[in-house]
């Protein structure tokens, strides 16, 4: 039987010691960032249907950091030669060559069935399938819309909309109800520009090495057009959730339209200013707070009315 070796290098090309770069290039291979937005949004998702913490959290939140670190691992293996090719992902531990692709594969899957064994043990039948359509969904589709066409992001965005769900689920909630279906819409709405700011950010990478991308369809003006008018559509898609009662405090709501309204503010802001690569970057950081304010409110608010 062919065991597979692990072959750790630094940048250099030289070998290193795996207890010293393993805990960076397992974060690296995980994209731990977006894996834990991921999670967040699951642990949101099962609270708002619970309206507690309790131990039976950790059922979505490990699942989906598991399956999102998996798909992500995945992701590199299959886009390692891309990757090489692009100075934004040419350090990740594959195209690096501190990683050898077999072992980023045994890896990522690995996370990924592990991902599925808490979900078929700890959760129920529709949260193991949204699980595993998020896999598919991420790997087998949009990594292979990603070298068909520009607009990959907007059936990808499909993929963000699935954690707040899975958690919602397996926290008893239906999947069919409309308050899981507001949440799981603004996820969905939000994952667009979060990509396309991104992308912006790496477009000379994007043309580089042949992939399509929205630079070589619009031109500036309509590409910050576009993308200002998916800033609006995320916070008028926030302020739909209220309409659901996720949000019935009126110090919550205030919040709500408080955050809305500085995501309004740095979108005209977005759309008035040069088009620079370093813009893109403060809105996309300044998009992903905005997410991350809407769950905290939304958590929040749930634990204050599950105390009162």
């Amino acid at each position: 039987m062919r065991t597979t070796a692990i072959d750790i290098r630094n940048i250099a090309g030289r070998p290193v010691s795996p207890s010293r770069e393993w805990p960076i290039l397992l974060l690296h291979l995980g994209k731990i960032r977006i894996s834990l937005l991921a999670t967040l949004s699951a642990a949101a998702g099962y609270l708002l249907a619970t309206g507690k913490i309790t131990i039976h959290i950790l059922v979505p939140a490990a699942s989906v950091f598991l399956l999102a670190c998996g798909s992500c691992a995945l992701n590199q293996y299959q886009e390692r030669k891309i990757d090489q090719l692009m100075l934004r992902t040419r350090l990740r531990p594959v195209p690096s060559g501190r990683l050898n692709p077999e072992t980023a594969l045994f890896i990522s899957l690995g996370l990924i069935l592990s991902g599925f064994v808490i979900l078929l043990y700890g959760a129920n039948k529709i949260a193991l399938c949204l699980g595993m359509f998020a896999v598919a969904w991420y790997n087998a589709v949009y990594t292979h819309l990603k070298q068909k066409t520009a607009f990959a992001a907007v059936p990808g965005a499909l993929v963000g909309a699935i954690p707040p769900a899975l958690g919602w689920v397996t926290g008893g909630g239906r999947i069919l109800d409309p308050r899981i279906g507001a949440i799981a819409l603004f996820f969905f709405i939000w994952q667009i520009p979060h990509f396309w700011l991104l992308l912006l950010d790496s477009s000379r990478d994007y043309e580089r090495t042949g992939l399509p991308c929205i630079t070589k369809v619009f031109s500036a003006k309509q590409i910050k057009r576009i993308i200002f008018a998916w800033l609006l559509s995320t916070g008028v898609s926030s302020l739909i959730i209220p309409l659901f009662g996720l949000l019935n405090s009126f110090l919550s709501c205030l919040l709500l339209m408080a955050a809305a309204v500085w995501l309004f503010l740095n979108a005209a802001s977005f759309l008035k200013a040069d088009f620079e690569e370093a813009i893109s970057r403060v809105i996309f950081t300044k998009l992903n707070l905005f997410t991350l304010i809407i769950l905290i409110l939304l958590s929040l608010n749930k634990m204050l009315m599950g105390i009162g």
